[in-house]
């Protein structure tokens, strides 16, 4: 009897631990954030400040250029989903659709380009934006991060596209609807799990990239979040922890929202992709 139990008990525990573990450094992000300045640095320190305050957030809005990153981020983010997300639906469509030489060659180049690691492509890719006078612009990141959200995407629609039977499309095609008629009418509707999953990966990435953003974005008026909170609270010489960890519960809460809503449609798609088209 105990032998029964002792497997679902220790599988439960195993995982409160787990989750707790993951939890715990949001929860302290979240306190600390709330904290006034003078309980930040006390000793021991205190797991729920004694007193709540919201000055954080304020300052963070009203005194710094957090605003313009954020819309910054969202910007981009949006921009570079849209292209992926358009580019990686037509592209699967020709890869499963059309018959033509070396479909499958060009299908396992695009995943090849996925396996480089994205560092490799920063420096040649730089001289390329800046030979196009297109360095240190929002443009400039809409462009790399689709070189590296674009592979992905493109495969994880193809195992979708796959899905889809031949028959459906035929079907409206003999009912007097074109090629491109079928595409909108049949086609997309099936795709829409697929096309929300591949949005959802192309925007945590977007949102979420540090080191291009990094390197190809220098003016303060382009910076996303990710490298502009960073270059506003963090100096050599000083750590604003308050304002970082309220910028960061705000960072956090558009991907918390949009997780939340869409998260079967995340979880479907990554169980897609490992089927083979």
């Amino acid at each position: 009897m105990m032998r029964k139990y002792l497997g679902p008990v220790a599988l439960n525990l195993f995982a409160w631990t787990t989750i707790i573990a993951v939890a715990f450094p949001l929860f302290w992000m979240l306190v600390t954030s709330v904290k006034p300045q003078s309980e930040l640095f006390r000793r021991p320190p205190t797991m729920l400040p004694e007193s709540w305050t919201l000055e954080h957030y304020w300052h963070l809005l009203t005194q710094t250029n957090f605003l313009v990153y954020f819309r910054n981020s969202v910007m981009l983010s949006t921009v570079t989903t849209l292209l992926v997300v358009t580019v990686a639906t037509l592209g699967a469509y020709s890869l499963v659709r059309f018959r033509y030489r070396g479909r499958e060659s060009l299908a396992f180049l695009v995943l090849f380009t996925y396996l480089l690691p994205s560092v490799v492509l920063i420096i040649p890719l730089y001289l390329m934006l800046v030979s196009l006078g297109l360095s240190n612009t929002l443009f400039s990141l809409v462009i790399a991060y689709t070189t590296f959200a674009l592979p992905y995407a493109l495969w994880l629609m193809r195992s979708f596209m796959a899905g889809v039977p031949d028959d459906l499309e035929y079907a409206a095609m003999v009912d007097g609807a074109s090629r491109m008629g079928a595409f909108v009418d049949v086609i997309l509707p099936q795709l829409l799990p697929g096309i929300i999953s591949t949005a959802l990966f192309t925007f945590i990435l977007s949102w979420n990239e540090y080191l291009y953003a990094l390197v190809l974005v220098n003016s303060d008026g382009a910076r996303p979040l990710t490298t502009g909170v960073m270059n506003m609270l963090i100096s050599s010489f000083n750590i604003e922890w308050s304002l970082l960890m309220a910028a960061s519960v705000m960072m956090s809460v558009p991907l918390i929202i949009v997780f939340a809503f869409l998260q079967s449609y995340l979880t479907r798609g990554f169980g897609a992709g490992a089927v083979k088209g």
